[in-house]
């Protein structure tokens, strides 16, 4: 297995610090309102990341936290007139049905920043007696960055730029500082926010010291990965190497992994342009399968960009996967066996899987490796039928069944009801085929596809779908 990793900027052949063991977190959301598509990116991505790695036969332990304070959840509290707590555990609930809805796995564990207050207390105090941290006289903490000589390696940027092109933003409160690029351990409280005892003042810990507690508590020690939006290279995973590794003296993780941004009609996404899109708004309009496939299409550190028009083109393609699968389903109990077994469509099938899982081996690769699965579904509609062995289209069915369970999509359709105006034209176009009025069956057809459904006729009778 090969990863990107954005630390050495290369591919590098993937060696566990345990053997077929994995230690992996992966950044969670700040739960103050409905997830984004640009949230459910590392989601899917390293989900599917980790069932492959669990198809490859490793034993994950995979970590994503809530961020359940921040200045965005304080915010959404006051402006509702109620606490950060009902913020949080609405959203939380929120952020969990998205998940159920796009197939995430669960995780080992989902710490909350908020109970894990006293770990970050002592790591900075740490952090102040190795000096690498100090205390300004309002109580807020700092973390030294020129006591880190290579502070800046993942990012890759060079700390004197840093301190140049950050010294006239200083701004009010930051006043403490020795340099401009030193960030915040920890904060003095302010009125009405929520705040914890600390050595120093009462107040919250900065949003860079959580990770560095969370991830070695709840994976086991030091990590085999950490991943998360490329957004997060600096400053956040930056500082987190910062802390961690001037605190404890080791590599925080061996491999960081970061996926691109997502692109709505070729704009970056801001709610300002008014092209921002969370989960629920394109699962009320497509199966949340539909939108896994499509984050899956293209290679997780390229760009995505986001329209109505490509979420059609991948619910045409993912339809055109679950229909063989569902035809093959059909098939298992029809086939009669007349025919031989071909050990030449085995061989095929087969070399479609190494295939795929050589892509997925190269840096989750799933773009590619979905071609594969087309590749095996364009082989079992051209060679199975109802004469073919039973056994080989069991086979070619359980292939399918496990590399789309290795992306995490789901098989089996949401079943959708139509309205009733609608099952009395599909009905009476029934009807008029039985009365050999084809005039009147292909104006129904057509009225029935200016609404939205399109209708097949089958030798096993009349099938339906939205468009």
């Amino acid at each position: 297995m090969k990863i990107y990793n954005t630390l050495s900027r290369k591919k590098e052949e993937f060696h566990p610090i345990e053997e077929k063991k994995i230690r992996m977190y992966v950044c969670g959301p700040t739960v103050y309102n409905l997830i984004h598509i640009g949230n459910a990116r590392p989601m899917i991505v390293f989900d599917t990341f980790r069932r492959f790695m669990e198809y490859l036969g490793y034993q994950v332990t995979y970590v994503s936290n809530y961020t359940d304070v921040d200045d965005k959840i304080i915010n959404a509290a006051n402006e509702e007139h109620t606490d950060c707590g009902e913020i949080t555990r609405r959203y939380i609930a929120e952020v969990e049905r998205d998940m159920a809805d796009l197939n995430i796995l669960p995780a080992a564990a989902h710490p909350r920043a908020t109970e894990e207050i006293g770990g970050m207390v002592r790591l900075i105090e740490l952090l102040v007696q190795k000096g690498h941290a100090y205390a300004a006289e309002d109580g807020t903490v700092y973390f030294d960055t020129s006591s880190v000589p290579d502070y800046g390696k993942l990012s890759r940027k060079n700390l004197d730029d840093l301190k140049s092109g950050l010294r006239e933003l200083k701004v009010a409160g930051e006043e403490g500082k020795r340099n401009p690029a030193d960030f915040v351990l920890w904060k003095p409280k302010k009125e009405g926010e929520p705040f914890w005892e600390s050595p120093w003042c009462e107040g919250r810990p900065g949003w860079h010291t959580e990770c560095c507690v969370m991830a070695p508590k709840y994976c086991g020690g030091r990590l085999d990965i950490h991943a998360g939006g490329e957004d997060l290279v600096f400053p956040h995973h930056e500082n987190e190497i910062a802390q961690y590794e001037s605190a404890y003296g080791e590599k925080f993780a061996n491999y960081w992994m970061h996926n691109a941004f997502i692109n709505i009609d070729n704009k970056k996404m801001s709610k300002s342009l008014g092209n921002f899109f969370t989960v629920r708004d394109v699962t009320s309009q497509y199966d949340p399968m539909v939108l896994r496939f499509y984050m899956l299409s293209a290679h997780y550190r390229n760009p995505l960009n986001f329209s109505r028009e490509l979420m059609d083109s991948a619910k045409a393609s993912l339809d055109r996967i679950l229909t063989a699968v569902e035809r093959l389903r059909d098939l298992c109990g029809k086939a009669e066996g007349s025919e031989a077994a071909s050990d030449d469509v085995v061989s095929m099938i087969d070399s479609e899987v190494r295939n795929f899982t050589e892509k997925m081996e190269d840096d989750l690769n799933t773009a590619d490796a979905i071609t594969a699965i087309f590749e095996i579904v364009h082989i079992a509609n051209a060679n199975l039928t109802e004469k073919s062995d039973p056994k080989m289209i069991e086979y070619a069915l359980s292939v399918l069944e496990k590399l789309l369970g290795v992306l995490g999509i789901r098989t089996e359709r949401n079943k959708e009801s139509l309205s009733a105006d609608v099952e009395r034209l599909i009905g009476e176009r029934q009807e008029a085929r039985k009365r050999k009025d084809y005039a009147r069956a292909d104006e129904i057809r057509n009225e029935l596809f200016k609404m939205g459904i399109e209708l097949r006729d089958t030798k096993d009778g009349v099938k339906w779908s939205r468009i």
